[in-house]
C-alpha cells in the first residue's frame, strides 16, 4: 500500500474492481468501485489529472498494475493520491489484472451466498414469530438479533403497535402518522425532540400503506445489510397487519350486525345478548349508546374515525361494540361510573385530535335498562347526531336536550311514521310512477328552500309556471295546501318521517 488515503479509507467497502486506460474514467466509474490501471493514460495525460478524475468519481481507490514498461509506480501518482487522500496500492508484474478481478468475483458471490442464507434464515425466524402469535413484537425481536436498532411499529392511525429500543412520544406518533397519510407516503420523518430523522419502512396489507416499521435512523446511517433486514421484516409485518385487519372486518360486521338485531325489534331481540357477551358487554346492565359524525362536509365518516372511536374506549378499558357505517360510528357500552356526558365530552376531544380539520358532533340516547330496551336508545342517539350535524351548537347533546319535531317523530313507532308518511307520499309517488312528474322531489326543494318559489324553481331548473302546475297537482292529490302552514307541516312531517323509517 503506497498510499493509505483518508482516516478509515482502508476499512470501507469497495463495491467493485474498474479495469480502465482511459485518461479520464469518471463517466464510467461508479462510487466506491476500485480503479485497476497500467498508466497506459500517462501518453495522454498528467498522472495528476488521472488522480483527479478518479477521486472526482467517488472510487474507493487505484491499484497500479507494474509492467516491464512502468516497474514501479509513478512518483507524480503516489504525491497527486496523497494530496488527495485517494488510497493507492500496486500490484506485481506476474499478478495479472484478472486474478483481481476473479479474486473480486469470489469474494462477492460469498458475501451473496451470506446474505442470502441470511434473509433464508431471518425469513424463517419471521414467519416463525408471525405464525406462534408473537405479532409485530416478535418481529422485533427477530431483527434486534441481528442488529442493535431503534425500532418502533406505528400504525396510520398514530398507534404504537411494538417497540425495541425505542419509545416515541404521542406526537412523534402523530407525525409518522401524518407521513403515512402523503401521497406518496414519506420515506423518512423528522421527529424533532432530539432524535433528528427517522426511516419509515412502508408497511402494506390491502394495496394501501396501513402501517410504519420506524428505524429511529436517517436513512443515510442504516448499512445496506440493515435497510433489507428492515425491509424484509416490513413485508412479514404486512401480513400480520392483514390478519388484525380480517379480525376487524369480522368485529365490524358482527357489530353492524348487532344494530340490524336491535333495529329489528322483537324479530330479532333474542339474539341481541349473546352478541353483546362477544364483546364483553353485560347485557344484563344498564347500557348507554353514542353515536358520533362528522358534521360538515358530504362525507359523515372517514377512514379511521371507527378505529379511534375503538382506541378510545380501549384505552379507558370499557367494553363496547363499535359499528360504523357511511353516514355515523354507533358505540353501545356498559354505563360507565364516569358521567356519560364527561365521557362524551372526552370522546369527541380525542377525535378532533385526530381529525382536527373536521367539525365532531355526538349524540346521546337515553340509558337502556338492559339489552331488550336498546331500539329506543339507538334510534334516539342517532336523531340527536343527525340533528346536531344541522347546528352549529352544541357539539355533544342528548336526545331529550334538543326540542326539535325529530324528538316527537323518535318517540313513535316504526309502524306508525310508516302509516302516516305513506298516507300522505302514496299518491305522490303513485303519480310520479306513472307520469315520472317528480312531484315528490319538487315537494322536498319546495320545502328545503321554505317555500320560495324562484329559488325552487332554479334549484329544478324548471320555470316557475311549471312549478305552480305541480305544486296544485301535489295540493289535489294529497289533500293538504302547500301555501297554509298548517298543511305544510304535515307535508313536512311526512317526509321526515319517512325518512326516519328508511334509516331505521
Amino acid at each position: 500500500m503506497l498510499v493509505p488515503g483518508a482516516p478509515g479509507a482502508l476499512e470501507r467497502e469497495a463495491l467493485w474492481v474498474h479495469n480502465t486506460e482511459l485518461p479520464d474514467p469518471s463517466a464510467y466509474v461508479r462510487e466506491r468501485e476500485l480503479v485497476l490501471t497500467n498508466g497506459l493514460w500517462l501518453a495522454e495525460t498528467t498522472a495528476a489529472e488521472f488522480a483527479a478524475n478518479v477521486h472526482r468519481a467517488g472510487a474507493a481507490g487505484i491499484v497500479f498494475g507494474l509492467r516491464e514498461e512502468a516497474p514501479s509506480t509513478p512518483d507524480e501518482l503516489v504525491r497527486a493520491c496523497e494530496r488527495l487522500a485517494l488510497p493507492l496500492a500496486e500490484i506485481a508484474i506476474e499478478v495479472p489484472f484478472t486474478a483481481v478481478t476473479q479474486a473480486a468475483s469470489m469474494l462477492q458471490a460469498d458475501q451473496r451466498r451470506d446474505a442470502l442464507v441470511g434473509m433464508v434464515r431471518r425469513g424463517d425466524a419471521l414467519a416463525a414469530a408471525i405464525s406462534h402469535g408473537a405479532g409485530a413484537s416478535g418481529v422485533l425481536a427477530v431483527l434486534r438479533r441481528e442488529h442493535d436498532l431503534p425500532l418502533v411499529v406505528v400504525d396510520r392511525m398514530a398507534r404504537p403497535l411494538a417497540a425495541a429500543g425505542a419509545q416515541l412520544t404521542p406526537e412523534q406518533c402523530r407525525l409518522i402518522a401524518a407521513g403515512l397519510a402523503r401521497r406518496p407516503p414519506a420515506l423518512e420523518v423528522d421527529l424533532e425532540a432530539g432524535i433528528g430523522r427517522a426511516t419509515l419502512f412502508l408497511v402494506g396489507a390491502v394495496g394501501d400503506t396501513d402501517a410504519a416499521l420506524v428505524c429511529v435512523r436517517p436513512l443515510a446511517e442504516l448499512s445496506r445489510a440493515e435497510q433489507d433486514a428492515l425491509e424484509q421484516a416490513a413485508r412479514f409485518l404486512s401480513l400480520e397487519v392483514a390478519k388484525q385487519q380480517a379480525v376487524q372486518a369480522i368485529e365490524l360486521r358482527f357489530a353492524s350486525e348487532l344494530l340490524d338485531m336491535i333495529l329489528s325489534g322483537a324479530q330479532r331481540a333474542a339474539e341481541v345478548p349473546d352478541r353483546l357477551r362477544a364483546f364483553g358487554v353485560d347485557p344484563g346492565g344498564e347500557l348507554i349508546v353514542l353515536t358520533t359524525a362528522f358534521a360538515d362536509g358530504e362525507e359523515s365518516t372517514l377512514p379511521g374515525l371507527t378505529e379511534t372511536i375503538s382506541g378510545f374506549f380501549l384505552a379507558t378499558g370499557l367494553a363496547v361494540v363499535v359499528a360504523g357505517g357511511t353516514q355515523d360510528v354507533v358505540a353501545v357500552l356498559q354505563r360507565p361510573r364516569q358521567d356519560v356526558r364527561e365521557l362524551a365530552a372526552a370522546l369527541h376531544r380525542t377525535i378532533t385530535r385526530r381529525f382536527p380539520d373536521r367539525r365532531t358532533v355526538i349524540g346521546l340516547g337515553e340509558p337502556a335498562a338492559n339489552a331488550q330496551a336498546l331500539r329506543q336508545p339507538l334510534i334516539q342517539s342517532r336523531e340527536a347526531c343527525r340533528v346536531l350535524r344541522r347546528r352549529s351548537t352544541p357539539a355533544v347533546a342528548s336526545f331529550h336536550d334538543l326540542g326539535t319535531h325529530r324528538l316527537l317523530l323518535g318517540l313513535q313507532t316504526t309502524e306508525t311514521l310508516r302509516g302516516f308518511a305513506d298516507g300522505i307520499l302514496r299518491p305522490l309517488r303513485e303519480f310520479d310512477h306513472k307520469r315520472a312528474a317528480n312531484l315528490e322531489v319538487t315537494l322536498r326543494a319546495f320545502l328545503q328552500h321554505d317555500g320560495q318559489y324562484g329559488a325552487t324553481a332554479a334549484a329544478l331548473y324548471v320555470h316557475v309556471n311549471t312549478l305552480r302546475n305541480r305544486l296544485a297537482k301535489i295540493t289535489e292529490l294529497t289533500g293538504r295546501d302547500v301555501t297554509r302552514t298548517e298543511d305544510r307541516v304535515d307535508l313536512y312531517l311526512a317526509l321526515e318521517a319517512d325518512e326516519l323509517v328508511q334509516s331505521g
